[in-house]
């Protein structure tokens, strides 16, 4: 351990944001730091991003710190923690360090989506102890929406972190593990210099609903429900899907499972043997013979995706499964933010079908994976830190918790966000500097960053269409033919009923004309002239401005 040694944390992803978390922990000389990353996720992209599959998090900054890098730990398989795995993991090419079921989590994307690599993994669970770099590293069990979970303990010479990951407590979870009390209190006893801690929930007061209430809720609705149950709810949720599975076998339903991704989770999930005790799910093509009172569908399409199982319901395009008036859909999930319309659209073609609709605003139907104030207290409790770093939300919520620490005792609290590199010792916990960081888009089978894949010019193409322009000129540099005009997504007529593609041929060979024949010389004066009239006159008629893309040609 040299004098100059530094324990930092940096953060590329998660922090300011939900979703895409990356952490990144350095431990050494400043010049000459050792680094692990804990997590890699992706983030979904909206509207504003067309054609966008993939928001994954800029990791440039390891460009230059590849050789340093000595390992990737990963705390569970949501899509927000491993997704950008398998797309980044080529260009760093470290030991991984994952769950069974994490590992098959992945193996399993890699299999559906046959474009990925593949990326070797070693086996790390709850109670396990490994030494990666300059750092010990402790799994501690906890609970979450999803199977395995974990804590990490990242013990360093300069002291001892606790990144929580996701996390909540619940004294009756419908799968394990437990949050570990006993576990935490102990690393607490031995000291903790930083806990690193989800945010998702911090503005919301209380403790966190048992799963056990919502499996109660659960059975009730399926035992008084009339016709056919349906219940869509985050395929990862393993723990609900069982749950659902032994309340529709103790009402006597028979239970299908509909959407592919749901199908995987749950052959992972067998794999690894957490799916023993529960009936056989039947085939699609047995639903139609079975009464209407003694079927229960578990599928996907709770956020509203267009072509998960849900919405090809509220549209009736199942081949095998159709539902009628009288029949229930249940929302076991929370909407994202960003999907509430398409959610909505959802609901809105189930009832016009004569469907009834249960969301957790009428009945305890889901619950979150993430800890509440009180909750978050407990931690504090339990691991005593010196220092609590908010991470795993927007700024609302890290606001939250930086709030609720100091109120608990807590006396450092720095505000981190992505990209700052915050010394945690020797000395107070400081934000020293800064590294590159921001996003990068997977789409269709490239990576790139907005202008490599050409997202802003497709923004423009989304919002005012676009304009192909070709004109032949001869030798006096006359028309040689009449100049071609190709319009895509603008209006067919103007507000005087002419056609909008004869009002810009016109515009063209006006611009044209207007340039004297010995000036038509410059063909790209004539160009920018052709492209500046057809974009005025666009404008002029329709109050938007087309990209415009002109070919001049010369014999």
């Amino acid at each position: 351990m040299s004098k100059k040694d530094e324990l930092v944390f940096l953060p590329l992803g998660g922090v300011g944001e939900i979703g895409m978390n990356l952490a990144l922990y350095g431990y050494g000389e400043p010049a000459n730091r050792q680094w692990i990353m804990v997590d890699c996720g992706v983030t979904f992209p909206g509207l504003d991003l067309p054609g966008v599959d993939l928001v994954l998090p800029d990791i440039r900054f390891l460009a230059k710190e590849r050789k340093n890098l000595k390992g990737i730990i990963i705390t569970h398989a949501h899509e927000d923690h491993y997704g950008a795995l398998a797309d980044l993991w080529p260009g760093l090419n470290v030991p991984v360090y994952a769950s069974p079921f994490t590992a098959g989590m992945l193996e399993a994307k890699r299999s559906y989506e046959r474009s990925r690599a593949e990326v070797p993994i070693t086996i790390f669970k709850e109670g396990d102890r490994i030494t990666v770099g300059p750092f010990e590293i402790e799994a501690i069990g906890v609970n979450h929406s999803i199977p395995e979970p974990m804590s990490l303990v990242i013990r360093t010479p300069l002291g001892n972190l606790v990144h929580t990951g996701d996390w909540k407590i619940d004294h009756a979870p419908s799968l394990g593990p437990f949050t570990d009390e006993a576990r935490f209190r102990a690393v607490g006893d031995e000291g903790v210099l930083a806990l690193m801690c989800d945010s998702t929930n911090a503005v919301r007061d209380g403790v966190s609903p048992s799963e056990e209430e919502v499996s109660a809720s659960l059975t009730k609705i399926i035992q008084s429900a009339q016709g056919r149950v349906a219940i869509t709810t985050f395929s990862s949720n393993v723990g609900r899907i069982r749950s659902i599975a032994k309340a529709s076998a103790a009402a006597g339903r028979e239970v299908l499972l509909l959407g592919s991704s749901m199908k995987r989770v749950v052959q992972v999930a067998r794999d690894v043997g957490l799916m023993e005790g529960l009936n056989p799910f039947i085939a699609e093509d047995e639903f139609g013979y079975i009464p209407r009172d003694k079927v229960v569908v578990i599928l996907t399409g709770s956020q509203g995706e267009s072509r998960a199982a849900l919405a090809k319901i509220a549209r009736d395009e199942m081949r095998n499964v159709a539902f009628t008036a009288g029949d229930t859909v249940v929302f076991s999930s929370r909407a994202i933010p960003g999907n509430e319309k398409a959610i909505n659209d959802i609901k809105n073609g189930l009832v016009e079908q004569g469907i009834y609709i249960v969301t957790d605003n009428e009945a305890l139907v889901h619950v979150s994976g993430h800890p509440r104030r009180n909750e978050l207290q407990q931690m504090y409790q339990w691991t005593r830190p010196q220092i609590l770093v908010p991470v795993h939300g927007e700024a609302v919520h890290l606001s939250a918790q930086t709030e609720l620490g100091l109120q608990a005792g807590i006396k450092t609290v720095p505000r981190v966000r992505n990209g700052d590199i915050l010394r945690l010792a020797p000395g107070p916990a400081t934000v020293i500097g800064t590294a590159p960081h921001g996003r990068i888009y997977k789409d269709g089978s490239l990576i790139g960053d907005f202008e490599e894949m050409g997202i802003g010019e497709r923004r423009k193409l989304s919002f005012a269409g676009h304009v192909c322009v070709n004109v032949v000129l001869d030798e006096r540099y006359d028309f040689n033919a009449d100049p071609d005009v190709v319009t895509i997504g603008l209006p067919e007529f103007d507000d005087e009923g002419e056609d909008m593609n004869d009002t810009l041929y016109d515009a063209v060979l006006g611009a044209v004309e207007s340039i004297p024949r010995g000036k038509r010389k410059d063909l790209a004066m004539v160009q920018e002239a052709v492209r500046r009239a057809v974009r005025g006159t666009t404008n002029e008629i329709w109050g938007k401005k087309p990209v415009v893309t002109v070919f001049i040609n010369k014999l």
